[in-house]
């Protein structure tokens, strides 16, 4: 079924979870639950968020500076993507369910969480990711989902209609879809300032086991003074 879509609908499908829609999404959640329920939901929810887009930069730059990653299982970072899709969208999708029964928003997490999956699924058909790496961004986005529902389960409820919840959330989705945002460009450069390195770590070389180690930018330096 997944190799029937065609490349331009998996383009669609992967740009859902891009950071330029996802962060924003989350700040409207974020949002929302400061106004129509309590700070400590707000402050959560992004303290989980927060904590796990570190670990998302963390693993990239820990490949792109020094090319720590695992090999044999083709892992050199988390997928952001992944993370973000399994995490915001089933903490959206509950929020805007949060006045309605239990077993409603039980199905809406239980679907943001599939939703968010197939974005993790289009990683890696675009070869954006391997298993590995959606697998990890995928699991650890619906430990941030699950434990905020967790924390949030028992919130007041009545406060908010879902119709402004979920509008706003889907103005979002829609208005951001496909604006790029160079977050990759940026940990690049955030991992070759504290690595020192003239030249990222790259996966194909890494993996073939042909690469160096990129000479540090001091290096360099001194070389070309060498030479003027």
């Amino acid at each position: 079924m997944t190799v029937d879509l065609p490349i331009s609908a998996w383009i669609s499908i992967t740009a859902l979870g891009s950071v330029g829609v996802m962060g924003p999404a989350a700040l409207i959640v974020a949002a929302w639950l400061a106004l129509g329920y309590r700070w400590k939901y707000a402050l959560a929810w992004l303290a989980l968020l927060g904590a796990a887009s570190g670990l998302v930069a963390l693993s990239k730059i820990a490949f792109i500076g020094w090319g720590i990653g695992v090999r044999h299982l083709d892992f050199t970072g988390i997928s952001g993507h992944a993370l973000m899709s399994t995490a915001v969208l089933p903490v959206a999708i509950f929020v805007a369910l949060l006045p309605a029964r239990s077993a409603f928003r039980a199905a809406g997490v239980a679907i943001g969480l599939l939703v968010g999956v197939w974005v993790g699924v289009s990683r890696v058909v675009l070869d954006a990711h391997s298993v590995s790496e959606v697998v990890a961004g995928c699991a650890l986005g619906a430990v941030v989902a699950l434990a905020f529902v967790w924390i949030a389960w028992r919130a007041e409820s009545g406060k908010l209609a879902a119709t402004p919840v979920a509008a706003s959330l889907a103005a979002v989705l829609v208005a951001l879809h496909g604006v790029p945002v160079p977050t990759q460009r940026w940990i690049t450069e955030i991992a070759l300032g504290l690595s020192g390195h003239e030249r990222p770590y790259v996966r194909a070389s890494w993996k073939a086991k042909t690469y160096r180690v990129p000479e540090r930018r001091t290096e360099v330096q001194s070389e070309e003074r060498a030479a003027a």
